[in-house]
């Protein structure tokens, strides 16, 4: 798909390059990374972070997954997430049982955010992800693409950047105080291992029984 959205948006046509963080390591886990002048924040797979720290970073690697980072640029609050569907969205609808998983992590990130001060209206929605990496007779990243776009459109958020689809894997930093978005292409042998971590959720997924009533969340 196109990368579409405001200029903010930065796009880096190198390389990702992982700072070892000597000298800058946090209590949290988190260090600092010398080329951004901030502390990375990792978001694994199946999870969500969300902060209003200045120098704070999220960064997560993606293949088919999908990354939605979301600001509120009154509040200065921000979060990402990072999910995988288990399988095909339903037609019509988008409320398949594998849908269920996408939205228990978009409510999750998004009930957090409104608990920090964010706001529904002012919310500002970046999506990333979606590659075609896994070899199987399903799309799993037009899958996950599918179902992002539908969720951001059903629920009346601000879609801002949508960078989905394609057949390179990338790595994200995103500002949660600020919003600002970095995307870079990974490194054969980085692509390789984030696959081997997909294919391996995926397969836990498919194992385990979508779990019960979600919450919805506040529509403030």
């Amino acid at each position: 798909m196109p990368l579409s959205g405001p200029f903010h948006f930065q796009s880096s046509t190198g390389f990702d390059r992982r700072g070892d963080g000597s000298g800058g390591l946090r209590s949290d886990g988190s260090y600092l990374d010398h080329e951004f002048g901030a502390y990375v924040v990792p978001v694994v797979l199946g999870h969500h972070r969300i902060s209003s720290r200045g120098d704070d970073m999220l960064v997560t690697t993606l293949g088919s997954c999908v990354a939605a980072c979301i600001n509120d640029p009154v509040a200065q609050v921000g979060g990402m997430n990072h999910f995988l569907l288990p399988g095909s969205p339903a037609s019509g609808d988008g409320f398949g049982v594998a849908t269920r998983y996408g939205s228990v992590a978009m409510e999750r990130l998004i009930n957090d955010l409104l608990e920090r001060g964010a706001r529904r209206e002012r919310m500002e929605v970046k999506l990333f992800g979606a590659a075609r990496v896994i070899d199987t007779s399903l799309d799993v990243g037009a899958a996950n693409a599918a179902f992002a776009l539908d969720y951001v459109q059903r629920e009346g958020l601000a879609l801002a950047v949508q960078d989905l689809g394609g057949d390179k894997g990338r790595r994200i930093h995103f500002f949660p105080a600020t919003g600002r978005a970095f995307r870079r292409l990974l490194r054969p042998e980085t692509e390789r291992e984030t696959l081997h971590q997909e294919m391996d959720y995926l397969q836990a997924l498919r194992r385990t029984p979508v779990e019960g009533e979600m919450e919805l969340f506040d529509r403030r």
